[in-house]
């Protein structure tokens, strides 16, 4: 058997950082990873698809306001499966930069998949065919989701794909649809509409982003449709049937049934997590009824040294959250008695083209909770910097206590809205108000002023 301070199983965000951090600290540390270092984020999801984003948005300048730019491009020719090939590229270039990292900081890597024999004991069958066994003090669980399959339109990597499968397709559809109108949907759609693709997204609720504030939701619907890109929210998938060029999906919306032909559909729909494989219950760790492992505000499971990070834990299904839970409980582990993570001001950013980002309250959220609020808004539409850019959709909303002008929360419709983001979260966490934000000398000319502007609105 093998023995560590600390084991991971799962190489994701949050997983190599809470390896790196142990192994900083002093632990002997081990990784046990079934698939590729840097897990979804950084092989199949946020790293790839931000470079097809960046292919798409140049195809878009191209085929759409190249005019605008003074540019001629009567012979264009635009190759997608180079889009595709120059996005593995980055993830690999990223995978091996984890590696390095790992290696170089003393962590021993395990490819293979582990399963709870008690609350301290791994059995793992490892990818080489071989079968070893682990034992630690501290386990961190980062073990992340998978998407989730409707029953009967499973995927199949050709006429019905998920997001792993949609994101390694090197071959551009001519009529797509989405199934599912949030993040990844809505990326998605930028990408291929950017190419030229039909694009036809299907939301179940009643507007975009479901899970963002509503005015930014329709901000981007109104966008998408300028874009060309269909839109069917408050509509229901009843089913997809293959055809011999494609899918027929079937749609309703109220009481009206619909059908719509595409080469392909991607269901983005959901995730769920991949905890229920580890044999938790062998270490009597505690589950919620959805699957996700249930642990507190410093990712401290039922089980004493056992902590559960990232998706696993099923608070924020983000990147940059599962780093920061890394981090805090690999200072955890070494005794640095680091703070629990405000998991309310958590950044959350969407890169569609407009992009959206968020953080804290909404108006909806801050109404729901009886929260007395204020809100300053203001646009990009004469900002100079925006206009410099040929992109000057969208706001910025800020939330503040009513009382304090303290501000509690912001929703951002925009370019590069994304970049904007940690000013406003570094001002909450610290307490700051409108009024610290307006009088802020912010550089000119820049996006950030209508951040400035948006609180000078208070």
């Amino acid at each position: 058997m093998k023995d560590y301070d600390v084991i991971v199983i799962g190489a994701g965000p949050g997983g190599y950082t809470a390896a790196l951090q142990t192994a900083k600290n002093g632990l002997k540390t081990a990784v046990i990873e079934r698939d590729s270092l840097g897990g979804v984020c950084l092989n199949v999801g946020c790293i790839p698809s931000k470079s097809l984003l960046k292919n798409a948005e140049l195809a878009r300048t191209l085929r759409k306001d190249s005019k605008t730019f003074g540019i001629s491009c009567d012979n264009l020719n635009l190759d997608y499966a180079a889009a595709v090939q120059r996005s593995r590229k980055v993830s690999k270039r990223l995978n091996q930069g984890v590696a390095f990292l790992l290696k170089n900081a003393g962590v021993d890597v395990y490819f293979g998949t582990a399963a709870f024999t008690d609350a301290h004991s791994l059995h793992v069958s490892l990818n080489d065919g071989s079968e070893d066994d682990f034992h630690a003090e501290n386990i961190i669980i980062a073990c992340g989701t998978k998407p989730v399959e409707i029953p009967g339109m499973e995927p199949d990597g050709e006429k019905i794909l998920n997001y792993r499968q949609a994101i390694l397709h090197q071959t551009l559809p001519d009529r797509v649809v989405i199934i599912g109108g949030g993040a990844i949907g809505v990326e998605f759609a930028t990408v291929w509409n950017g190419y030229g693709a039909a694009v036809t997204i299907v939301e179940m609720q009643s507007h975009l982003l479901p899970n963002e504030d509503a005015e930014a939701g329709a901000e981007l619907e109104r966008s998408f449709k300028k874009q060309g890109i269909k839109i069917k929210t408050g509509t229901a998938l009843c089913g997809v049937d293959k055809t011999a060029d494609g899918v027929v999906v079937h749609l309703k919306q109220d009481d009206a049934e619909s059908a719509v032909e595409a080469d392909q559909v991607v269901i983005v729909v959901g995730f769920r997590s991949n905890a229920p494989e580890l044999s938790l219950d062998k270490a009597g760790v505690a589950m919620t009824a959805r699957g996700w492992i249930e642990a507190d505000d410093m990712c401290r499971t039922s089980v004493p040294g056992v902590y559960a990070i990232g998706d696993a834990a099923g608070k924020v299904l983000l990147a940059h959250a599962a780093e920061a839970m890394g981090r805090m409980v690999g200072d955890l582990i070494a005794g640095k008695g680091p703070k629990p993570l405000r998991y309310d001001l958590m950044p959350h950013a969407t890169y569609s083209h407009p992009q959206v980002a968020s953080f804290g309250y909404t108006e909806e959220s801050a109404k729901a909770a009886g929260v007395d609020y204020k809100v300053g808004k203001a646009g990009f539409i004469a900002n100079g910097k925006a206009l410099g850019l040929g992109e000057n959709e969208g706001w910025v909303k800020l939330l503040c206590d009513a009382q304090t002008d303290a501000i509690i929360g912001a929703v951002m419709v925009g370019p590069e809205v994304s970049e904007l983001l940690p000013e406003l979260s570094l001002a909450a966490a610290h307490g700051l108000t409108a009024g610290d934000i307006a009088r802020n000398v912010h550089a000119h000319p820049t996006l950030s002023e209508v951040i400035m502007e948006a609180a000078g609105e208070i």
